[in-house]
């Protein structure tokens, strides 16, 4: 029994609690907000809202609203070189996963010298050490997704590397849960974010740095997502399967930072880095029954396996592959089941490639794998997916 923890962010969780932003001690006197290319913060009033926050507070701000839903390093140079133009000493982030990592990631290069990639540790980053500590990140989520409020971690593309990074000075120091804010998400967005949360807590419940604290929050996070995703698809208007959905996805953030992510995202992470119009949740959905097949016939985790079907609600479930057919039957149930990597422009004879870029970027990930997952069955694994 041995763990570390370390949670430094002010998660302020709950129905209306954007109104509260303007009370907290903001962690400095001028913002760049941080946000999508989309419309969606703008046309449903979130944006104005914390702009509101912000001028009730006394904080001026600039806006950067360019993030692609697959943020790319490109994005990161320009809004940092914004921030150090106009003096701005903290980041916002507003919007999905890509708007949290991204804010991340500038608050890095606005407190530094030289390109993002020099600081990234594998594919090809420089591995440097960052000098200066990044400005601080208020993270204000719209989506239940990727858990990043609760977490250090960003997702940056740079080329065809799609690679995760963060360190301790990279958690938010505010993180702001307001399901109210996630009540406009498409039924489609909402089931793909949801398989991200979920898959986020699955994987760091079979992670061979699972721990105590860890496998609370990812259970518990299992279990919401089986309880209320399909009610939050099917009604997006479900206020309490809305705040069920919102809390596993924080809880797998957390998650995030006490356990971690397994190969199963390396490989998607290669998938949306060389067709990154395809979203990261539905693209772990359309991997995940070949990957958890796999590691149900390996017997390296069974128990884990089971513990993880009874969460998703098989209370029954005695085998390994009842997790398998419990992800199967929820994908069913929330309209998700039908995903094909065809239909995004992904070729058969790209997985070599696709499972080899894997390696090459997030390699650390197959480390942590409850059994070992060679080149070849990367390769077994997405050929398994295609459709």
């Amino acid at each position: 029994m041995s763990f570390n923890y370390f949670m430094p962010v002010r998660i302020l969780f709950g129905k209306g609690k954007l109104n509260s932003l303007h009370e907290q001690a903001l962690p400095g006197k001028k913002a760049l907000i941080v946000t999508s290319a989309g419309q969606s913060v703008k046309k449903y009033g979130y944006l104005s809202r914390v702009e509101n926050e912000l001028k009730t507070a006394n904080i001026s701000f600039e806006l950067f609203d360019k993030v692609l839903p697959n943020p790319i390093k490109d994005h990161v140079t320009e809004g940092a070189a914004l921030a150090k133009s106009t003096g701005c000493d903290f980041i916002i982030g507003l919007g999905g996963g890509s708007s949290m990592d991204t804010a991340k990631a500038i608050s890095i290069m606005a407190a530094n010298e030289g390109d993002y990639w020099d600081y990234i540790k594998s594919g090809s980053g420089k591995g440097l050490e960052i000098p200066n500590t990044p400005l601080p990140v208020v993270a204000i989520t719209t989506t239940a997704g990727t858990g990043t409020e609760a977490d250090p971690w960003m997702v940056i593309t740079n080329g065809q590397e799609k690679i995760g990074f963060g360190y301790d000075k990279t958690f938010p120091v505010i993180s702001v849960v307001d399901p109210d804010l996630m009540m406009t998400v498409p039924p489609r967005l909402t089931a793909y974010q949801g398989f991200d949360a979920l898959f986020h807590s699955t994987e760091g419940y079979i992670n061979s740095t699972a721990n105590e604290i860890s496998d609370l929050f990812a259970l518990k996070a299992i279990a919401l997502i089986g309880k209320s995703l399909v009610k939050a698809v099917n009604d997006g208007g479900d206020e309490s399967a809305r705040a069920d959905v919102a809390l596993a996805n924080t809880f797998s953030g957390i998650v995030e930072s006490t356990s971690g992510c397994t190969s199963e995202h390396s490989m998607e992470h290669a998938l949306s880095a060389h067709h990154p119009h395809l979203e990261h949740g539905a693209g772990l959905i359309m991997i995940s029954r070949a990957y958890y097949t796999f590691l149900a016939h390996s017997g390296s985790c069974n128990e884990r396996l089971i513990d993880m079907a009874k969460a998703l609600g098989n209370t029954h479930a005695t085998q390994p592959m009842d997790f398998v057919t419990a992800i199967i039957d929820l994908q069913k149930a929330c309209g998700v089941s039908d995903l094909k990597m065809s239909d995004y422009g992904i070729n058969r004879d790209e997985i070599p490639e696709l499972a080899k870029n894997a390696r090459d970027t997030m390699g650390r990930l197959f480390n942590v794998d409850p059994c070992e997952i060679s080149h070849s069955d990367a390769v077994f694994i997405l050929e398994q997916s295609y459709q």
